[in-house]
């Protein structure tokens, strides 16, 4: 497993080194637009739909949220979105602490789930083009390299937390959503988002004050990333699966892919802009 998990990487990472830097922000909004309503598309089932074109109706009606909300992106009130991101992310870790809320297939729960499903990838559909380079002080050729740091503070969590969670096992972070998470997962995550923070900070030549900044709002990242993660699991378990498709080998769905990403994109962004970064 570890080895398809590798493999799938290496093949994935140059794609998406790509569509960071070899595109214009409206190509790399629409691109990854079509990857997030492809993930969504996963959502629809998890959520508890089963007809197709039911599951078609409503990605169409995601795909016209993200359209409505394109020129927020140009505005100054480019925040909203974002802070209706974080604002869902806090809900979301109540409903944690309350795991079979909304657990059986009633039309309610499934439409609560489907409005779950916007507020999760929207706004962070939102962010992430913002953070490539949409907000006005950026320089926009700088912009993407927030987008590469972002990324990078997510992935070498994830990897922090594999290797600590194997490595030294211990209680269990949440056994009753994802049995294989543990504390020691936690904090070799946020171990190594600190050391990506600290060195985010010392290549961009940030003053103390700010290199502090940076590095709280990595370890805040990576919180959310978790909430994210822990979020889908309970989703999935609902659901009664276990990938949300089976798209990437060793990875499981595309939406597993991307639930840390989008729980802790709007965070970063909405961080980033309150440091003054």
């Amino acid at each position: 497993m570890l080895r398809q998990r590798v493999l799938t990487a290496l093949v994935l990472a140059p794609l998406l080194v790509a569509l960071i830097f070899l595109t214009t922000t409206p190509v790399f909004a629409m691109l990854l637009g079509v990857i997030f309503l492809a993930g969504l598309w996963e959502w629809t089932r998890m959520a508890g739909l089963r007809g197709r074109p039911l599951r078609a109706f409503v990605l169409a009606g995601y795909a016209l949220a993200m359209l409505l909300l394109w020129p927020v992106a140009h505005s100054p009130y480019w925040w909203w979105p974002v802070l209706a991101g974080v604002a869902w992310w806090l809900l979301a870790a109540l409903w944690l602490r309350g795991r079979n809320f909304a657990i059986t297939p009633t039309p309610f729960h499934i439409l609560l789930k489907l409005l779950a499903g916007m507020l999760v990838v929207i706004p962070a559909w939102c962010a992430v083009v913002v953070l490539h380079g949409m907000i006005p002080r950026d320089p926009p050729p700088h912009s993407p390299w927030w987008v590469v740091f972002f990324a990078a503070i997510v992935f070498a969590a994830d990897i922090g937390a594999y290797f600590a969670g194997t490595r030294f096992g211990g209680r269990k972070l949440a056994p009753s959503i994802s049995p294989g998470k543990t504390w020691a997962g936690v904090y070799g995550a946020l171990a190594c988002a600190a050391l990506i923070g600290l060195a985010g900070g010392w290549i961009a030549h940030a003053p103390v004050a700010s290199l502090a900044g940076v590095i709280a709002l990595a370890l805040v990242t990576v919180v959310f990333s978790i909430v994210g993660d822990l979020f889908e699991s309970l989703i999935k378990r609902h659901a009664g699966v276990k990938d949300s498709g089976a798209l990437f080998p060793g990875h499981g769905g595309l939406f597993d892919r991307m639930d840390s990403l989008v729980a802790a994109l709007p965070v970063f962004v909405l961080g980033k802009a309150l440091l003054g970064l």
